[in-house]
């Protein structure tokens, strides 16, 4: 059925969205290694527009623990070093006038098992994602049954492919949940 199959189509796309909007996620997240996707979210007031700091300047991992962040445009320094200052990634940026530097802290042991809790968070806002995929898609199949579009057999094959379709999403984001917790309490 074409219908049918144009659903299954519609449901594996936004679960890839889902599964890709939870990577992206969890690559801000901070681990004890520095990286240039932990400052992704950071937004900063430029010149009155909110603008994504990548955009504004370059961000790179110079060693494990130093990132540097190189502004475009000299006079937006001071933004970025306050909205770096402003955000949720707990980093202290110094600045020498021309480049700032964000020193990448150890992590403590305490500190490991929060940012471990976070992440679980973010892995389960993208199974969310994907079961309400799932519930929408199963809600159309059942209409289309009801206006008698689609056999009771059709029905339950595209349910159990959708179904596949889930498990393969979540087991997805599992494996980068998995992934993402062994960086994150890696000593």
């Amino acid at each position: 059925m074409e219908l049918i199959d144009e659903l299954l189509a519609d449901a594996k796309e936004r679960m890839a969205k889902s599964v890709e909007s939870s990577r992206g996620e969890l690559a801000t997240v901070r681990t004890g290694r520095a990286s240039p996707h932990l400052l992704d979210r950071i937004m900063v007031d430029y010149y009155g527009n909110p603008t994504a700091l990548k955009q504004l300047a370059n961000v790179a991992a110079s060693d494990a623990r130093l990132l540097t962040v190189t502004p475009f445009d000299k006079g937006a320094l001071g933004a970025i070093e306050k909205s770096i200052q402003e955000s949720d990634v707990g980093l202290t940026p110094s600045n020498d006038g021309n480049v700032i530097r964000l020193q990448i802290p150890e992590m403590t042991e305490e500190r490991r098992r929060e940012m471990v809790k976070v992440v679980h968070g973010v892995a389960e806002e993208g199974r969310v994602a994907i079961r309400n995929v799932r519930r929408d898609i199963m809600s159309d199949l059942r209409e289309l049954k009801k206006e008698g579009e689609a056999g009771e057999d059709d029905e339950r094959r595209a349910e159990a492919s959708l179904q596949k379709q889930t498990d393969e999403a979540i087991a997805e984001i599992d494996s980068l949940l998995k992934g993402k917790e062994e960086e994150i309490l890696e000593v």
